[in-house]
């Protein structure tokens, strides 16, 4: 089981600490945001884990472990010249996102569209295919979230029975219903809140 521990809106200086006691997975969901982070936590490994914008690909390879938030062939393919063009010499690992619960308000493949082109995923030379990740349904009770995990987890059966290239990983469940998606095989989970507090709110002016 790997925790991440999201920091997005927490300071270096904070973070730093985490990292002391072992909190040394950290999740940021902005390339712009972890740059200086990064750079000021050496001991850290970094997953991005948040909407993945064009233009930022080829700094987000630089800068992350893994990327969680791959939503698309288009990004995924993105991401594999990238690779191919830091020099790597191995895979990059990425989980693919799943809208499990076919909500407009989400990002990530349908469960069809990522059955149909998971052969072309796959055949991408330069990305590792680790698992797939979904965001559970927001809601009053945890329990609300277990189905959309059970499904992720019967989805990842189905597809790595067609095509064994895709990992077994499932990177579901954060703070509000980590512990269910725990229940129902979570290999990643991804806790901010929880552990760091409410993230203060965005100046006036800012996105």
């Amino acid at each position: 089981m790997t925790l991440v521990a999201v920091s997005k809106g927490v300071p270096a200086s904070r973070l730093a600490a985490a990292v002391e006691v072992g909190l040394d997975v950290l999740g940021e969901n902005r390339v712009q945001e972890a740059a200086g982070k990064i750079a000021a936590l050496p001991g850290a490994t970094w997953h991005m884990v948040g909407r993945l914008q064009d233009n930022k690909v080829a700094r987000a390879v630089e800068l992350f472990a893994t990327v969680q938030s791959v939503d698309s062939l288009g990004l995924a393919r993105r991401l594999d010249r990238a690779a191919a063009a830091s020099g790597r010499s191995t895979r990059y690992p990425v989980f693919l996102q799943v809208n499990i619960d076919g909500d407009p308000a989400k990002a990530g493949f349908t469960p069809e569209a990522l059955a149909e082109g998971l052969h072309s995923l796959a055949t991408l030379e330069s990305l590792d295919l680790r698992g797939l990740m979904t965001i559970g349904r927001m809601a009053e009770r945890p329990e609300a979230a277990r189905a959309t995990f059970a499904r992720l987890r019967l989805l990842s059966e189905r597809l790595r029975d067609r095509d064994g290239r895709l990992g077994a990983g499932l990177s579901m469940g954060m703070s509000d219903d980590f512990e269910v998606a725990v229940e129902e095989g979570a290999t990643v989970v991804r806790i901010g809140r929880a552990l760091f507090g409410a993230r203060p709110p965005v100046p006036v002016g800012r996105p």
